[in-house]
């Protein structure tokens, strides 16, 4: 043993004194920031002006621009020798940039401008994109403001360490060492974020604790502003709405009592102190038990407008989530928040937004666009979608949302040609207050998200946020790029799967509308027999209404009719089952199973080739990945290659139960040659998983 140990001292010695360092493994962390200081000559990076943002962006293009692009300048439209070339700067707003090569003074460059310093660091980023996707530097020309202003990820992190619905390990916050470690994982934190154009962040999970506004918490969030100032990126709270009795004593919470509204505004005089450019509050209310304002009589906009003027003087705005789920709508759960938001159109304050999930029940694989989207033209509605993948297979399934994403964003409202991307921008109704939110899928892995497939969706909702009529296709090969090179052997089958992914997972876990069908609590795996929870709502039999007869949910007239909650054609349109889209069709609709679909098939046979075509997609996905070994690192392809031999696992067994479940109810044999279940109802029934991730209890 002591000669073997001195041979490794040896080599090891061997290895320093040669100048050798083993070779890094590529572990995922650098995202799709991975270009590195090029050999040679740096380019020249002229910065005309200073500041701590400028000097970032100056930064980042010294360590990663080759030598070939020459000199680079950054400097903003009002310097004098920008002005002097009359650039279209004045679209720009403050965030927006201008990329082009012009003579400037007595040289040629290539000049990064824009109105902000915040322009000329997203016009960087825009830059190092361009040709780390293998844009051309001889002839580069891009120009880009946001078209939406509130560019937000909300963090359901919460104070003991843990990420609700989290699935990369714990939270990135370390509010234990906070206010005086700061992690450096937060600045690479903040700098993933700035070179997607994200420029806010909730560092607190809605269902929130009062502790979170306490001085000590404060300062704790102080620390991180301070992080992510130079960045672009503001923080921001959500607040628990009870905290004036929690934390002050009071002996209510009604906003419109004047003394709750006393300590509110004291409170955020308090916040932005310390904070200077708090963002503001984010607030779930009245909702799985939170309290809010109707526990007092009072109505969402009182509790919104209270703390909209707690803020006001400081420029701060109010998020105030839609997302009402109590059992005071026994009749559709997908009703509820229309029936409590509509009539409140035009009565909160103008630096509210009220944020709205993609659809009207909770981030499912697949929803119809929310109904309030076009019904309450005289409010900014932020929409909030869920990157984290809570119910599309946790971290270890592939599953590429940008196609949720633009699925709902190019929806059409009814209201004309407009689409949910222009309620959710501001243009529709030239809203001054526009914004996206994401439920953020980050945790403290190496990888920052789970797995390499789960950054895209990160990747894709900023990219969206900034401008929410990009392609889902088209941001697919912008991320396969940057993440795994240029090669198209690589890329093009790489974006096939991120393409095809997502509408596997619908496939396998409930397709043709099915919702709501999976395990309840931890949300892992299939439940659609649960039927014995307490609140209906709460049971996955509550949203299929599978019988004898037929599945679905009725949703016309002659049931909940929450079709009338959307623009009338709209409304028209799914009433009718022949208009509903199929993709869409049991989610309006209670449908029998020998319904005859646009295949020739019955609907049963339609169903059980669906969840067929689901597993052999993920199949086809590993048959690709392994086709991909020789060109993809091995430790970003071993990881991903165990996932996808996970996903057809589960999507086997997510096949299985749904249709040994589907079986017991409507006393059917499969179609001909269809493989039937591996094991009987008992057993998928009797699989527990206690410990799952991302579940608090």
């Amino acid at each position: 043993m002591a000669a073997r140990r001195n041979m490794l001292r040896a080599a090891t010695m061997a290895l320093l004194l040669a100048g050798t360092a083993p070779a890094r493994a590529e572990d995922g962390y650098r995202l799709w920031l991975r270009a590195d200081v090029p050999a040679g000559p740096i380019p020249r990076v002229t910065l005309r002006g200073d500041g701590a943002t400028l000097r970032l962006a100056a930064a980042e293009l010294s360590h990663a621009l080759p030598a070939a692009i020459g000199g680079v300048t950054l400097a903003l439209a009002s310097d004098p020798q920008v002005t002097a070339l009359r650039l279209p700067t004045a679209t720009l707003g403050d965030e927006g940039y201008l990329v082009r090569r012009v003579r400037l003074g007595q040289r040629d460059t290539l000049l990064i401008t824009g109105n902000g310093e915040r322009g000329l660091l997203y016009g960087s980023f825009a830059l190092l994109r361009h040709l780390a996707t293998g844009g051309s530097a001889a002839t580069v020309a891009l120009a880009s403001a946001p078209r939406v202003k509130l560019r937000v990820l909300n963090h359901w992190d919460n104070l003991d360490g843990s990420v609700e619905r989290g699935y990369a390990g714990q939270s990135l916050w370390d509010w234990w060492t906070l206010p005086d470690f700061k992690d450096p994982r937060y600045t690479d934190y903040a700098r993933a974020n700035a070179s997607i154009g994200i420029n806010g962040t909730v560092l607190n999970n809605v269902n929130a604790k009062a502790d979170s506004l306490t001085p000590r918490y404060i300062a704790k969030a102080a620390a991180l502003a301070d992080v992510f100032r130079p960045w672009g990126i503001k923080v921001y709270l959500s607040a628990r709405f009870s905290a004036p009795i929690e934390l002050g004593g009071l002996k209510t919470a009604d906003p419109r009592d004047p003394a709750v509204a006393a300590w509110w505004k004291a409170k955020a005089d308090e916040i932005y102190r310390a904070i200077p450019d708090f963002g503001g509050f984010l607030v779930k209310a009245n909702s799985e038990g939170q309290p809010g304002p109707r526990d007092y009589g009072a109505s969402h906009a009182d509790g919104a407008n209270m703390l909209a003027a707690a803020v006001r003087p400081h420029g701060g705005i109010v998020m105030w989530r839609a997302f009402v789920y109590a059992d005071t709508d026994p009749e559709d759960r997908a009703k509820q928040a229309y029936s409590e938001f509509k009539p409140l159109d035009g009565k909160f304050a103008d630096n509210v937004l009220v944020q709205v999930k993609n659809g009207a029940i909770d981030f499912q694989p697949r929803e119809p666009f929310h109904p309030l989207f076009g019904a309450m033209p005289k409010t900014p509605l932020l929409i909030e979608f869920q990157i984290t993948k809570e119910y599309l297979g946790f971290a270890t399934h592939l599953a590429y949302l940008g196609p949720l994403f633009t699925e709902t964003l190019d929806a059409r409202t009814g209201r004309g040609a407009e689409t949910v991307a222009d309620v959710v921008d501001g243009i529709a109704e030239q809203h001054a207050l526009s914004g996206m939110a994401g439920v953020a899928n980050i945790g403290r892995d190496r990888d920052w998200s789970g797995s390499t497939f789960n950054q895209a969706n990160w990747y894709a909702f900023g990219r969206l946020a900034w401008d929410p009529t990009l392609d889902a296709a088209a941001l697919a090969r912008e991320w396969a790029r940057q993440t795994f090179g240029t090669d198209p052997r690589v890329v093009e089958p790489v974006v096939g799967m991120m393409m095809a992914s997502r509408e596997a997972v619908v496939d396998y876990t409930g397709a043709l509308g099915l919702a709501h069908v999976m395990a309840t609590g931890h949300h892992y795996g299939p439940g659609p027999w649960v039927s014995d929870l307490k609140r209906p709502e709460w049971n996955p039999v509550y949203y299929h209404r599978a019988d004898k007869q037929g599945i679905g949910f009725d949703r016309t007239r002659s049931g909940s009719d929450a079709v009338a909650q959307y623009a009338p054609d709209v409304a028209k349109r799914l009433a009718d089952p022949a208009a509903t889209p199929e993709r869409e069709l049991l989610w309006f609709h209670h449908v029998a199973w020998d319904r005859r679909m646009s295949s020739g098939k019955t609907l049963w046979d339609e169903l059980v080739a669906h969840y067929d075509r689901g597993v052999a997609a993920v199949g086809t996905m590993r048959a690709t990945w392994e086709r991909l070994r020789p060109l993809v690192d091995a430790e970003r392809w071993g990881k991903t290659a165990t996932y996808l031999a996970v996903q057809e696992r589960e999507s086997r067994w997510w096949r299985d139960a749904s249709l040994a479940y589907w079986m017991s109810v409507n006393g059917r044999a499969l179609p001909a040659g269809a493989t039937p279940p591996e094991h009987d109802l008992a057993w998928y029934k009797a699989q527990q998983f206690p410990y799952a991730p991302g579940h608090p209890e």
